[in-house]
């Protein structure tokens, strides 16, 4: 399912913008900080149940304190309302 991609100048000015994810290389970024290994793994669990349920799987990166991921659309060639979709519901994590 190919998705209409979003710009970098454009990904600024959209209301729908997850708040915290930078535009890089074409695709979207976030990072947090946990207090140990095992917040983060947890974190990083979550975050995969909700990529599976939306067959969206982000790049994921973790260790002791620390989770980064990166979205993107694959077959759009960039970032997508996909994209944004799933950082919201990532960042609803967090919270």
């Amino acid at each position: 399912m190919q998705s209409t991609r979003i710009a970098r100048e454009d990904y600024k000015n959209r209301p729908d913008r997850p708040e915290g994810w930078q535009f890089q290389d074409e695709g979207i970024e976030r990072e947090w900080k946990f207090a140990d290994f095992a917040s983060a793994l947890q974190f990083v669990n979550q975050v995969g149940q909700l990529a599976d349920a939306a067959h969206h799987h982000p790049d994921i990166s973790f260790g002791w304190g620390y989770a980064r991921i990166r979205l993107t659309t694959h077959d759009s060639g960039g970032v997508t309302v996909r994209d944004l979709s799933l950082a919201a519901q990532i960042n609803s994590l967090a919270r």
